[in-house]
This record gives structure tokens, sequence and C-alpha cells, in this order.
């Protein structure tokens, strides 16, 4: 049970760095004042009435256009990057001894050696607690 719990919490904040991280932008089209499209990561479909201005023979008409593109920019963060390149020699130093420490440390041992295989028990020469009088009842 504990395991599920930490995989779930795992994935969740891992998409809540992804998402806290990422940046888009939602176009939308309005027309005449009504929200006619919207889109996320793409450009918005038009309604066909947008105007144009043709400049002819230099008496331009100006139109009031009753269309209006918006776009609304969701900025992510971008303090998480890590600059490599500003790591002191100390600090180098300590992350190579830290990780060849902890590769180290899940190295088994080939055989278990007991220093005390050698040595055989004494022998029992009185038996101590008929000596001491202590029985168990």
């Amino acid at each position: 049970m504990k395991s599920i719990v930490h995989k779930i919490l795992s994935i969740a904040l891992v998409f809540v760095v992804l998402f806290s991280t990422m940046s888009f932008t939602i176009n939308m089209h309005y027309c005449g004042g009504s929200l006619m499209d919207t889109a996320i990561f793409s450009k918005v479909e038009t309604c066909g009435m947008k105007m144009e201005n043709p400049l002819s023979g230099g008496c331009s008409i100006t139109k009031m256009n009753c269309c209006d593109d918006k776009s609304l920019v969701v900025d992510g963060q971008d303090e998480l990057k890590l600059s490599v390149d500003k790591i002191s020699f100390e600090q180098q130093v300590f992350i190579a001894s830290f990780v060849y420490t902890y590769i180290n440390l899940f190295e088994g041992l080939d055989k278990n050696v007991s220093s005390y295989e050698e040595y055989k028990p004494p022998l029992v020469i009185r038996q101590i607690y008929k000596i001491d009088e202590t029985y168990l009842i």
C-alpha cells in the first residue's frame, strides 16, 4: 500500500514540475465582440470577415474592423535551470566522492567472512548453573 501511494505521489509531483515550468499561448478570435474560436499551441481560425485596407490611388478608405485577435501568454517558471559551468572545484570533488561512495555502497562481499570460524568453543568443565544453584522453574 505504501509503495502505491509513493508512486502516485511521485507521478503527481512530476506533473506539477512539468506544468509549472511549461509556457503556452492561448489565442482567441473575437468577431463583433463575441468569442468565435480559441486555440492552444496553434493559430485560431478566423470567421472570414476580416477587413483589409486596400490603398488605391492615394485615397484610402478606412473601415472599422469587426474582428479582433487576442493572445494570452502564460509564462512558465524558468528559474529551475542549473548552470553546470559555475561549479567550483570543491563542489566537483564533493560530487565525485559522493557518487563513488554511493556506487560502492551496494557492492556485496564475495564470501561471508567470519573471524570466529577458526576458534572452537571452550570445553565445559563444570556446569555453572549447578555451582551457583540457579534453576529455572
